[in-house]
């Protein structure tokens, strides 16, 4: 549950730590971010109450709220000019509303962080900022000038307090199989893509998922999300022991999958605390998802694959020295996640992980664990790799050909 390697000390000194450092960045920095003037979410505010009464053509927009097909109805009837009108307007609010347009996302997205990282360079100038406030504002600075790069497809931006963010590779539009990345704790804006331990962040896991799927199966149409557009928890501590985050990101990751474009079948590939999400989303995910893998899995806060009551089929994976094994795998009033995924008695597909390393390896290219990904993503299932060198992870898939495609 945690992106650190190493197993981690008694939950009880770790949560009060982290409270510890909460009310020290609360007092050091955190109450001029949420008291100054023209903070994100000030921004968001008052592009959400312009939105409300926005109209285009004589007609009112509708509610950010409403479901993924009335907004892309809504889109479509408008035309290319009118749309772009409204993203370039609002761009916070149509960056981040499911069933409009991904290239429209794409370019209102590209608005809201050229206006952040306007922002950012401001505050790194005030005079009353912090040592640490000041630190944190040049890494913001540095964070969504990068994600401006040219060949960046964001998906979803809020720079609000830590952050949220999902990126594309591929082409969405066209993909026939999209695979969605649900990364665990400690995950925002400034973690979303790291240089040192690149493949432990969502934008690395994500680049080498894609690679793989592209050696896999050159020619299927594919695409990769690295989503971390929920607010996970921060380290291991209360937060993470309980289902209240990813309750609301399981929500979020829904809507997701039920606006994406087209007819693409999707695969969830869910790692550590972002396993909880997926066990809690499971259950009301559109017929579209045909997989969950998770990996270095707490629980799913479910019992078994029965308890999921999910159509999808359901993998797992954890390495050996992964010390998530010894997080007791329980549900308890609340706290704890429930059975662990890889045993028998849970009923997933158990995939082989050879040559992943610690709870963050799983997405190191050349890994028998990130491979199994790709097959996965392109629908090849009769190359996966189970653990324990046998076929039983795949037996039982309907319709698996013998190229294993299904």
């Amino acid at each position: 549950m945690t992106s650190f390697d190493s197993s981690p000390t008694s939950t009880v000194c770790r949560a009060l730590l982290a409270l510890a450092v909460v009310f020290v960045m609360l007092a050091m920095t955190g109450w001029t971010a949420v008291r100054h003037p023209g903070s994100p979410r000030d921004t968001f505010a008052a592009e959400q109450a312009g939105w409300n009464r926005a109209t285009v053509s004589g007609h009112d927009v509708p509610d950010a709220d409403a479901r993924p097909h009335e907004l892309a109805a809504f889109f479509a009837s408008i035309g290319a000019a009118d749309s772009a009108s409204l993203a370039d307007r609002f761009p916070h609010v149509v960056g981040n509303l499911n069933g409009v347009p991904v290239t429209l996302r794409y370019r209102a997205n590209r608005k809201a962080l050229a206006g952040s990282l306007a922002a950012e360079r401001k505050r790194v100038d005030d005079p009353n900022l912090t040592a640490a406030g000041h630190r944190e504002a040049v890494r913001r600075m540095d964070r969504f000038h990068v994600l401006m790069s040219k060949d960046r497809q964001i998906l979803a931006f809020d720079p609000a307090g830590p952050g949220r963010v999902a990126e594309v590779l591929g082409d969405l539009d066209q993909a026939q199989r999209v695979s969605v990345i649900v990364p665990g704790v400690d995950t925002n804006l400034l973690t979303f893509q790291r240089t040192a331990r690149k493949y432990s962040a969502p934008v690395g896991m994500a680049q080498s998922l894609y690679a793989a799927q592209r050696a896999a199966a050159p020619q299927v149409p594919t695409a990769v999300i690295a989503w971390a557009d929920y607010t996970s928890p921060v380290g291991v501590g209360m937060e993470s022991a309980i289902g209240r985050l990813a309750e609301n990101g399981a929500v979020r990751l829904t809507a997701l999958t039920e606006a994406l474009p087209g007819d693409s079948t999707v695969a969830l590939f869910c790692h550590s605390y972002g396993s909880v999400v997926c066990g809690v989303a499971a259950r009301g995910l559109p017929d579209r998802v045909e997989d969950i893998a998770v990996a270095g899995s707490p629980g799913m806060r479910a019992e078994n694959v029965a308890g999921l009551d999910t159509g999808a089929r359901v993998w797992a994976m954890r390495d050996g020295d992964d010390w998530i094994q010894d997080v007791p795998h329980m549900e308890v009033g609340g706290l704890g996640h429930g059975e662990d995924p890889v045993t028998p008695e849970f009923g997933a597909r158990v995939l082989s992980s050879a040559g992943a390393v610690g709870h963050t390896g799983y997405f190191e290219p050349g890994t028998e664990s990130v491979d199994n990904f790709a097959e996965i993503g392109v629908g090849w299932y009769a190359g996966v790799s189970c653990a324990g060198g046998d076929d039983g992870c795949r037996h039982g898939i309907s319709g698996m050909t013998t190229d294993g495609r299904a």
